[in-house]
C-alpha cells in the first residue's frame, strides 16, 4: 500500500509537470509578436504556391500574429490558384493580402487570392479585376462555347463562395469573372471588396489592429500594434524556379536551346553551344510542364527548328524554309492554349515574331555560307601544293627529300640547310621536284 500510494503521488507531479509546461508553452507561443511578411510578384504557378505553403506552415508552427503576403500579380494557373485558396482559407494564422507597392495590380487569379484572404487591403494606386478565365482550344482560336460556359459558370460559383465566406462583394465578385470588371484601391473598398488601405506596413499594421477575424469556428482579435515585422521571401531555388516558369522564359530557352543544338550539328566539337543548348531545353522542358504546355505545340515548334535547318543542304528550293517558318508559328501559337488552364497567362505576340524571323535570318545565314563555300574554286593538282607544308625526310643540303601530302618528293631549298624533321613551306612545284623555303621564324633564328 505505501509504494502504491508514493507511486500515485509520483504520477499526480509528472501529469502535474506536464500540464504546467503546456500552459507554459502556449502562453509563450500566444504571446509572439512578430507578423510575417512574404512576397509574391509574378504569375501564379506551383513554385508560389509551394513557397507560400512553407511560409504560412513556419507562421503557424511559431504562432505569429499573423501573416502579410505582398501581392502583385496578373494572374495564373488554376491549380496553383486552387491550393492558395485552399491553404490560406484554412490557414490556423490570420492572413492578410495586401496588394501593394502602388502600382500593383491583383488580376486574375490575384482576385481570387485576395477575396480568400482573412483581411484584404490595397495600397493608393493599385487595381483588382479581370478574373476572366483564359481557356483557348488546343487549335489556337476561340473554346467551344459549351466549355467556355462550364469554365466561366465554374469559376463564378467558386468566387461567391469565396466572397460570401469572407463577408464580401458577391455581386461585384461575380462581375470580375463574367464581364471582367476591375476596381481602383478606393473603388473597392468602398465596395466592401478589401477592408483597408495602407500605402506602407506600418499603416498596415496600425490598421489591423484591434480587427476581429474568424479562424475556422474560433474569433481572434488581432494585435499589431507595435508588432515586429519578419520577411520570409523565396529562397533562392523557389526564385530561379518562379523566374522560369513564365511562358516567354520557357519560349526563350525552348528558342536558345534548339539553337544550341543546331550548332553543335553543325560544328561538331565546339561543346559549348551544345551544352548550352542541352541545359536550356531542360530548364524550358520544366517550365512547359510547371505552365501546362500543349506538347503537340512544343513538338511542332522543334520540327520547324529542324527543317529550318536541313534547308541549307537539301535542294528544295525553299520549301523546307517555309514549312519550318508555318511550324514554328504554329506551335508557338498552341503551346499554351491547352484548356482551362489559367488566368492571363500566354505568350506575347511580337516574341512569336522575333524568334521566328531569327530562325529564318539564322537558316538563311547558313544557306549562304554553304552556298559561298561550293562556288569557291578549289586548287587541285599542283597548285593545290602551292603554300603547303613538307616535312623533311633526308638532309636538304639544298638538294634533299621531303614528305608532302603523304608522298616523298625530291626538294631543292632556296637558301640554308634544313635537318630531317623540320617543316618547309612548297613555294613551287617544277615537275616531280618540289622547290621548298625554311618558315620565316626559322630564317630568322
Amino acid at each position: 500500500m505505501w509504494l502504491l500510494r508514493k507511486a500515485t503521488r509520483l504520477l499526480f507531479l509528472f501529469l502535474l509537470f506536464l500540464g504546467l509546461a503546456g500552459l507554459l508553452a502556449g502562453e509563450v507561443k500566444g504571446a509572439s509578436r512578430e507578423v510575417d511578411l512574404l512576397q509574391v510578384e509574378g504569375n501564379i504557378v506551383p513554385v508560389v504556391a509551394d513557397y507560400l505553403d512553407r511560409a504560412i506552415g513556419q507562421a503557424e508552427s511559431r504562432g505569429a500574429m499573423a501573416v502579410i503576403i505582398r501581392l502583385n500579380t496578373p494572374g495564373g494557373l488554376l491549380d496553383s490558384t486552387q491550393k492558395i485558396v485552399e491553404r490560406i482559407m484554412n490557414a490556423k494564422v490570420p492572413v492578410v493580402i495586401w496588394v501593394a507597392p502602388s502600382g500593383a495590380r491583383a488580376a486574375s487569379a490575384g482576385v481570387f487570392i485576395t477575396l480568400s484572404a482573412h483581411v484584404a487591403a490595397m495600397a493608393s494606386g493599385t487595381s483588382i479585376g479581370a478574373a476572366h478565365p483564359v481557356a483557348l482550344s488546343p487549335t489556337g482560336g476561340e473554346m467551344p462555347e459549351t466549355m467556355k460556359e462550364k469554365v466561366t459558370e465554374y469559376s463564378v460559383a467558386w468566387i461567391k463562395s469565396i466572397a460570401e465566406k469572407r463577408g464580401r462583394n458577391v455581386e461585384w465578385a461575380e462581375a470580375a469573372v463574367r464581364g471582367s470588371a476591375s476596381l481602383t484601391d478606393r473603388e473597392a473598398l468602398e465596395k466592401n471588396v478589401i477592408d483597408v488601405r495602407a500605402d506602407d506596413i506600418n499603416s498596415l499594421l496600425s490598421q489591423l489592429d484591434g480587427r476581429r477575424v474568424m479562424i475556422g469556428e474560433e474569433e481572434v482579435v488581432l494585435d499589431t500594434q507595435g508588432c515586429s515585422v519578419r520577411e520570409n521571401p523565396m529562397n533562392f531555388i523557389e526564385r530561379f524556379l518562379h523566374a522560369i516558369s513564365d511562358p516567354n522564359i520557357a519560349y526563350i530557352l525552348l528558342s536558345i536551346g534548339s539553337l544550341g543544338i543546331i550548332v553543335e550539328l553543325y560544328h561538331p566539337g565546339i561543346i559549348i553551344p551544345g551544352v548550352t543548348g542541352a541545359i536550356c531545353l531542360l530548364m524550358a522542358f520544366y517550365s512547359l510542364s510547371v505552365l501546362n504546355a500543349f506538347w503537340a505545340g512544343v513538338l511542332l515548334f522543334l520540327l520547324g527548328f529542324a527543317l529550318l535547318a536541313l534547308e541549307p543542304f537539301i535542294a528544295s528550293h525553299g520549301a523546307l524554309a517555309v514549312g519550318g517558318v508555318a511550324a514554328l508559328v504554329i506551335g508557338s501559337l498552341i503551346t499554351f492554349t491547352r484548356g482551362p488552364s489559367g488566368f492571363g497567362l500566354g505568350l506575347d505576340w511580337w516574341l512569336i515574331a522575333v524568334v521566328a524571323g531569327g530562325a529564318l535570318a539564322f537558316s538563311a545565314f547558313v544557306l549562304q555560307a554553304v552556298v559561298r563555300v561550293q562556288r569557291r574554286k578549289q586548287p587541285t593538282g599542283p597548285d593545290g601544293m602551292l603554300g603547303a607544308t613538307a616535312v623533311v625526310k633526308t638532309r636538304l643540303c639544298p638538294r634533299g627529300t621531303v614528305v608532302a601530302h603523304g608522298e616523298l618528293w625530291e626538294a631543292i631549298l632556296d637558301e640554308g640547310e634544313a635537318e630531317p624533321g623540320e617543316e618547309v613551306i612548297i613555294t613551287e612545284v617544277k615537275g616531280l621536284k618540289l622547290k621548298v623555303t625554311k618558315p620565316r621564324e626559322s630564317k630568322k633564328s
